[in-house]
C-alpha cells in the first residue's frame, strides 16, 4: 500500500508518518511546503525511508506530478494552517492553504482515481483530517460534538476548515470520489510547534518566563494525545466506511487554567527551579471570539473501528513535558531562529 501524507512534516502529520513506517508493507510519501511550523528533524531517522515532495498543495502542477510519480492508494490530507491566533491576523493565508489547497488536492486525487482500474480503484481512499472547531462553541451543559452536529465555525481558521470539509464531501457526492472525513479535538504531544498552548507553557516555564492565560482561563478543550490520533486516522483510512465521518476525541475535557497549572507542577517535578512555577501564571486579554468549550463524542469510531485512546490525559501530559525537558536540541533552534520566546504568543 502506498500512502501520500500531506503536511507530513508537521505535528500531527509526522505522528502519522511515524505510525505508517511501522506498518509492514506500507510505502509513505510526504508532501509538505515546509512552512514555519514544519520541521524535517521531526521525521528523524525515518526521513531516508520516505519519498519527499517539498511543494505547496496550492501548486496544481506539483501535486499532479506527485500523484503521477508515487501512485498512492491512500491520501491522508493533513496539510493546513491551524493556529487560530494567526488566522485572526492573516485570514487570507488560511483560505489559500485550507480551501484552495484542498480543492487542488481533490482535483488531482479525482483524476488519479479515475485513471485506476479494478481493485486499485476500489481500494483508493481520500482521508480528510479536520477539526472540532468547525462545530462552533459549546456551553458547559451541552452534549459533546458528534458527526451530525451542525457546522457553526466562529474563527477564520474554523471557517476555512469547514469550507474544506464541504469541498471534500462535494467531490464525493458529485464525482464519486471515495472519501472519509475525521474531526478531531485538540492534539498535544512531542514535536508540537511551540505556538500552541501546551508546548508554549512548557517552554515559558522552563525559561522562567510568564505563563499567560487568555481571559479567565475557564475555556474548556477536549485533549487527545497525538499518537492516539494517528492510530485513529490509520483505522479510518483503512477500515472506515466510504462517505462517512468519524469524530475523534480524547474524552479528556480540561479548563485551560487547569492544564497550565498541571504543566507548571510537572515542570517543578521534572526540572526543579528556584520557585514554584505556578507563580509565573497570569491572565491576559482574551482572544477575539474565543470559543468557550469543545468536546467530542467518539462513540462511532469506538463502535465501528474499535478505536480508543491508549493514553490518559495525565499520562500523555507527563510524557509530553518530559519530552520537551529532554529534547531542547529540537525546540531551541525554533525559539532562537523562527521566534524569540517572548514572541511566541499567549493563551
Amino acid at each position: 500500500m502506498k500512502v501520500l501524507v500531506t503536511g507530513g512534516a508537521g505535528f500531527i502529520g509526522s505522528a502519522v508518518v511515524r505510525r505508517l513506517v511501522a506498518e509492514p508493507g506500507v510505502e509513505v510519501a510526504v508532501f509538505d511546503a515546509m512552512t514555519y511550523a514544519a520541521n524535517p528533524r521531526t521525521l528523524g531517522a525515518h526521513a531516508g525511508r520516505l519519498a519527499f515532495y517539498r511543494q505547496d498543495i496550492c501548486d496544481a502542477a506539483a501535486v499532479g506530478a506527485a500523484f503521477a510519480e508515487f501512485q498512492p492508494d491512500v491520501v491522508m490530507h493533513l496539510a493546513a494552517e491551524s493556529h487560530v491566533d494567526r488566522s485572526i491576523e492573516e485570514p487570507a493565508a488560511f483560505v489559500k492553504t485550507n480551501v484552495v489547497g484542498t480543492q487542488v488536492l481533490l482535483d488531482a486525487a479525482l483524476a488519479h482515481w479515475r485513471a485506476l482500474d479494478g481493485g486499485a480503484r476500489d481500494r483508493f481512499r481520500f482521508l480528510h483530517i479536520s477539526t472540532d472547531e468547525v462545530f462552533g462553541s459549546l456551553t458547559e451543559t451541552c452534549p459533546p460534538f458528534c458527526e451530525t452536529t451542525p457546522y457553526t465555525p466562529r474563527s477564520p481558521y474554523a471557517a476555512s476548515k469547514a469550507s474544506s470539509d464541504h469541498l471534500v464531501r462535494a467531490w464525493s457526492h458529485t464525482y464519486g470520489l471515495p472519501i472519509v472525513v475525521t474531526n478531531c479535538s485538540n492534539n498535544y504531544g512531542p514535536y508540537q510547534f511551540p505556538e500552541k498552548l501546551i508546548p508554549l507553557m512548557i517552554l515559558r516555564g522552563l525559561a522562567g518566563e510568564a505563563m499567560p492565560v487568555y481571559g479567565d482561563g475557564q475555556n474548556i478543550r477536549d485533549w487527545l494525545f497525538v499518537d492516539d490520533h494517528a492510530e485513529a486516522l490509520w483505522l479510518a483510512a483503512t477500515r472506515g466506511r466510504v462517505g462517512e465521518t468519524y469524530a475523534v476525541g480524547g474524552s479528556a475535557e480540561r479548563r485551560n487554567l487547569d492544564v497550565v497549572q498541571t504543566v507548571a507542577d510537572l515542570l517543578d517535578e521534572l526540572q526543579p527551579g528556584n520557585a514554584p512555577r505556578r507563580g509565573l501564571i497570569g491572565f491576559v486579554g482574551d482572544r477575539p471570539g474565543h470559543d468557550r468549550r469543545y468536546a467530542i463524542d467518539s462513540a462511532k469510531i469506538r463502535r465501528e473501528l474499535g478505536w480508543a485512546p491508549r493514553h490518559s490525559f495525565e499520562d500523555g501530559l507527563r510524557r509530553t513535558v518530559a519530552w520537551y525537558v529532554a529534547n531542547r536540541d529540537w525546540w531551541q533552534p525554533i525559539v532562537d531562529g523562527v521566534y524569540r520566546l517572548e514572541r511566541l504568543g499567549t493563551w
